[in-house]
């Protein structure tokens, strides 16, 4: 009689676990990020501000930044493998965001870095907006940006030099969090 309950209490936390598991992975009602923000502060030495908002849409996210205090012209926009911004470079950020190996490009590329988002074009004022449906990052699951970085560099990204696109320096970096 002991044995059938054991058996029993056994198969039943068995089978939960299963159903439990497969009602996870088929509804994942807690790893449904819609949106997420980060404020972009600058590195040691320069002045640049700005924002950037990811929303999640049925084709993939909405990237919207908007940074000011940068020269005229093209800058590298990354996103980076860890949320720190710690340091004065922002080296603290680590590489670009690669969890599929792949080689540095172009955001349209079909197999780049998943942190690969180009440029920003900053006017003669300084000020850049970047607006872009990006379909390499996600707000969840292995290509999640939720608690990594992004990173502003002084120079424009040629979208092929490896590892990085020959961007330059760090210079602004903001930590990417969940938002409402």
């Amino acid at each position: 009689m002991k044995i059938l309950a054991v058996v029993v209490f056994v198969l039943s936390v068995c089978i939960s676990l299963l159903f439990g598991s497969f009602y996870y992975y088929l509804f994942p009602f807690n790893n449904r990020i819609s949106s997420a923000s980060a404020v972009i502060y600058a590195t040691k030495g320069n002045q640049i501000t700005g924002s950037a908002q990811f929303t999640q849409e049925k084709k993939g996210v909405h990237v919207v930044a908007t940074i000011h205090g940068l020269t005229e012209g093209k800058h590298g926009f990354h996103i980076h493998k860890y949320g720190n911004c710690g340091g004065d470079n922002g080296t603290c950020a680590g590489d670009h965001f690669n969890p599929t190996s792949a080689p540095h490009g172009a955001p349209t590329d079909t197999h780049v870095h998943v942190g690969d988002l180009g440029n920003v074009v900053a006017d003669e004022h300084g000020n850049a907006v970047y607006d872009e449906i990006n379909y390499h990052i996600a707000l969840s699951g292995p290509h999640s940006i939720i608690g990594r970085s992004i990173i502003v560099h002084q120079d424009e990204d040629d979208l092929h030099s490896q590892p990085t696109g020959n961007s330059g320096n760090r210079i602004g970096c903001g930590v990417i969090g969940i938002s409402k």
